[in-house]
């Protein structure tokens, strides 16, 4: 029989004592040399299985593009849940007919002030609580509805002499800016009456409210006053300041149902 290479296998003989020995004989076994042991060899690395081949670069970045696209989806799923709530911030609102109306006074012969009101007030205000600088204001008056309480001075007012109905039958308030003041609003908007449009400023009281109205919906109030130029619009031009004043005083209240 031949020898075997004493470099390639060892005996380490260990000795093991039990405690529960009725001698103090040792027994013997056989073991594996621990490391530093004469002969021993060292840890070798381990290899990656033969069945899992390095990543080529084209297979990294087809794992770069899926985990890039599902970051992105992630984000469309964020910002899809963030939109609902950011509408959800705003609110439209229109004017309840039978309760809002725009009043005038006019300084007549100069001597006291004519009163009157057009009704069937249209449109819509967007309103957002949360930031009253984004809400929005655009208003439409029926001005052939003027009441002034005199039917043949209505005729007059509704005529060529005044507001011409014919061919100016609305009029319309679009805001450019919406701001807190003092105790209310300062709405910025452009004014079209009698074909001519101008830029008005509206001093606003309000919002009152919200509360549930006769059609159960939720319903705001706002009063907002101003004072135009009759003739910076071309209405009744033939008439002097000392016949008809020029400054006109509006005051506007809405009561506005929630949509």
């Amino acid at each position: 029989m031949r020898a075997k290479d004493p470099s390639r296998f060892q005996i380490f003989v260990a000795t093991i004592t039990s405690p529960r020995a009725s001698n103090s004989t040792g027994a013997i076994r056989l073991c594996a040399a621990p490391a530093g042991f004469p002969g021993s060899r060292a840890p070798q690395p381990r290899k990656s299985p033969w069945h899992l081949p390095a990543i080529s670069s084209g297979l990294a970045a087809h794992i770069e593009r899926i985990s890039l696209m599902k970051r992105l989806a992630l984000l469309s799923g964020i910002l899809a849940l963030a939109a609902p709530l950011a509408l959800a911030q705003t609110s439209t609102w229109v004017p309840d007919k039978a309760h809002s109306e725009v009043d005038f006074a006019i300084l007549h012969m100069s001597l006291s002030n004519i009163r009157g009101h057009f009704g069937n007030i249209g449109g819509k205000i967007v309103y957002d609580k949360a930031d009253i600088a984004k809400s929005t204001v655009d208003v439409t008056i029926d001005v052939s509805s003027v009441d002034s309480g005199v039917s043949t001075r209505d005729a007059d007012l509704k005529s060529t002499n005044f507001f011409d109905v014919a061919q100016f039958p609305t009029a319309t308030f679009v805001s450019t800016s919406v701001a807190k003041s003092a105790g209310g609003l300062t709405v910025d908007g452009n004014l079209t009456l009698h074909g001519v449009t101008k830029p008005v400023v509206l001093q606003v009281d309000g919002p009152t409210g919200p509360i549930a109205g006769m059609d159960h919906k939720p319903h705001m109030g706002f009063s907002a006053t101003t004072t135009i130029s009759r003739t910076a619009f071309g209405i009744a031009a033939k008439y002097p300041a000392n016949i008809v004043g020029d400054n006109v005083k509006l005051t506007i209240d809405l009561d506005v149902a929630k949509q």
